[in-house]
């Protein structure tokens, strides 16, 4: 068994050797998201202790030989990791080796407890959770890997859809551990609060906004905001604020060229800007100045 930090708080699942991983990471509020990708078929090992969360997300790991070990559950030496989820609750110890088959390819999610995203009805911070190792739980891996798409997009995470994701793991970890999931009551944004809030996107069209953000100007949670929201305007806030950006950009394509409608409704790069507006409405921005004239 390794030595583990002795304040318990890594920041990060630790590797030895470390030159044999390639990471790419991303951080919104209470979640962290670190994909880490093997560059060399050698043996290593791993440990993480830490007062936050982690869930583990196995894309691509078999071992000829290994553990792994969860503190609470008995050590495992299963070979095929390959579509496995493990979830090793705060201040519980995790180790591993292997002696890998192939090149590995798993994504860690940090989960800070006291997460700002949270409500408060979930206590999420209070929950008993238990320790779970080599797993398949469908929505939870579809999340993950959302997630970890948001991570590796090389046009830069959408923080909107990402923190909607993050709470929404949260909530299907509270399920799996058989915790009780706060319903909010039925029934969309009030008038005012849809006011408020289609008025707060249209003056931010050219940055990205936090899902906590624009929850703060109708007096919501965050959680509690995504539902009403989606009743109310029929799709998620991420999509919406996209939607919006793409109907600007058409008013402006008249007198402007297809860089300055980029940066002005808030697209760091000409090509991202260009793709999203062909998924929206079927053409490019340099085709739809043509035919509108």
């Amino acid at each position: 068994m390794p030595n583990f930090l002795a304040d318990e708080e890594q920041q990060w699942v630790h590797f030895a050797p470390p030159e044999l991983i390639n990471r790419q990471s991303s951080e919104w509020q209470g979640l962290r998201a670190d994909v880490v990708t093997a560059v060399r078929q050698e043996p290593f090992e791993y440990t993480f202790a830490s007062p936050q969360h982690l869930l583990i997300a196995a894309e691509h790991s078999e071992r000829d030989d290994g553990e792994t070990l969860v503190e609470g559950l008995p050590c495992s030496t299963l070979r095929s990791l390959s579509g496995r989820l493990t979830f090793v609750p705060a201040g519980h110890k995790f180790y591993g080796w292997q002696n890998p088959r192939v090149l590995t390819r798993v994504n860690y999610f940090y989960i800070d407890p006291h997460g700002p995203l949270l409500d408060n009805t979930l206590r999420f911070d209070q929950m008993d959770f238990r320790p779970r190792l080599f797993f398949f739980d469908p929505e939870i891996w579809q999340l993950a890997i959302r997630l970890k798409q948001q991570t590796i997009n090389t046009n830069g995470p959408l923080p909107l859809y990402a923190e909607a994701l993050s709470v929404l793991l949260a909530h299907e970890l509270v399920r799996l551990n058989g915790g009780a999931i706060f319903t909010p009551a039925r029934g969309g944004l009030t008038g005012l609060q849809r006011k408020r809030v289609a008025n707060f996107i249209e003056e931010n069209l050219a940055r990205d906004v936090k899902l906590s953000e624009v929850a703060a100007v109708a007096e919501l949670s965050p959680y509690h905001f995504a539902r009403v929201f989606k009743q109310s305007f029929g799709v998620p806030p991420h999509r919406y604020h996209i939607g919006r950006r793409i109907e600007r950009a058409k008013e402006m394509l008249s007198d402007r060229s297809v860089t300055e409608v980029a940066l002005a409704v808030g697209f760091a790069e000409t090509s991202s800007f260009s793709a999203a507006f062909r998924r929206a409405t079927g053409v490019t921005p340099s085709e739809f100045r043509r035919r509108t004239g």
